[in-house]
């Protein structure tokens, strides 16, 4: 096995070039490169739309973003920009893509194998050290296991993104709703959620909805959420990262579907319950803000870790980790349709419990 010798002030660069959430669970191996080298220089490379879930992150020092399909000129100019510039590069996924850039910016490259992949022999070659993928840990877990080819140790940490800009909360207790993830085939039904909205208000809570600013998704929220009455608060397309995590510190619960919101709900210490439907949650379910001593089941009705319920409607086919019953992203699932108000209540109960408001 490669002895992965580095200066005492090593300069790092971590390869994350997945989507928001992906990113947002990669800073647990941030912090610990931090922790290990507090006057090394850590940076990460991102696809450019991501890097505002690092922002104000006090483990980086730099956040390098390149485009999801970028030019020939675009991809020259990062070559350029990190060729050899690294001691360290941490490449977190198996990709062509970033194992290559990974190779072109560390004079030491560390990341994963795949099992059985084509043509995964020359990455392999590539990299001087590779840990073998296990599809059983969370992301977080598997991270943590290339912090420690390095010795790093401790409890990971899900980093929030921080920031000094403002935030008008509700004057009352309150909680947040997310409903609308990137793709369909992740989203709940809009009775479920008028349901649930419903129930909340009922409670005399406040009810604060979130969102992106895509006028797509805007739309879907007005058509969804004009007939609740009294009405939401609607903060969707209005606020950034820093502000959302402030937020949702804040909130006596939080639900959502699996998207990167329902993430960071978790790491931010809310009770969290999030919605799962084709996707196992053993993988990529929500990190408890104090971590998880066992992991998620593949499938159940409520399950609970720390601050975190992920709520499932257990069909024979579940977990079948496709993307909709049709296959593609604008697809139904099921799982989800077929999830009630109710089963998501009995989460919510049980979590508004966990931290009692008056």
């Amino acid at each position: 096995m490669t002895t992965l010798s580095l200066p005492d002030r090593p300069r790092i660069l971590v390869v994350t070039l997945r989507r928001l959430g992906d990113v947002l669970l990669t800073t647990p191996l941030l912090h610990a490169l931090r922790e290990g080298w507090p006057a090394g220089r850590v940076d990460a490379l991102v696809f450019r739309g991501t890097d505002a879930i690092l922002d104000g992150n006090p483990d980086l020092d730099a956040v390098l973003t390149v485009p999801h399909r970028p030019t020939a000129r675009e991809f020259a100019s990062l070559l350029a920009r990190i060729w050899r510039r690294y001691d360290l590069a941490i490449c977190t996924q198996t990709g062509d893509r970033p194992v290559f850039l990974s190779w072109a910016a560390g004079r030491i490259r560390l990341g994963f194998a795949g099992h059985g992949e084509t043509g995964s022999g020359w990455k392999r070659r590539l990299l001087h050290r590779y840990v073998p993928v296990n599809t059983e840990n969370h992301r977080v877990t598997e991270l943590m296991r290339l912090a420690g080819c390095l010795g790093l140790t401790g409890a990971p940490r899900v980093v929030c993104p921080g920031g000094s800009q403002p935030v008008d909360l509700p004057a009352r207790a309150y909680a947040v709703v997310h409903a609308c993830p990137m793709f369909r085939y992740r989203r709940w039904t809009d009775a479920g959620w008028r349901d649930l909205v419903q129930a909340l208000l009922q409670r005399g809570l406040a009810v604060v909805a979130t969102g992106g600013p895509d006028p797509a998704e805007q739309a879907y929220l007005n058509a969804l959420f004009e007939p609740v009455t009294p009405p939401l608060v609607r903060l969707d397309g209005r606020l950034a990262w820093p502000q959302l995590a402030a937020l949702l510190r804040g909130a006596v619960v939080y639900v959502g579907p699996d998207t990167s919101m329902t993430h960071l709900a978790a790491a931010s210490g809310c009770p969290t319950v999030g919605l799962y439907g084709p996707a196992s949650p053993r993988r990529i379910g929500p990190w408890p803000v104090d971590g998880m001593a066992e992991p998620w089941d593949h499938a159940g009705t409520i399950q609970r870790r720390g601050n975190v319920w992920v709520v499932q409607h257990p069909l024979a086919c579940l977990p079948c980790e496709r993307v909709g019953c049709e296959h593609h992203v604008n697809s139904f699932s099921r799982c989800l349709d077929e999830l009630s108000a109710r089963e998501v209540l009995a989460a919510v109960e049980a979590a508004l419990a966990s931290r009692p408001f008056c």
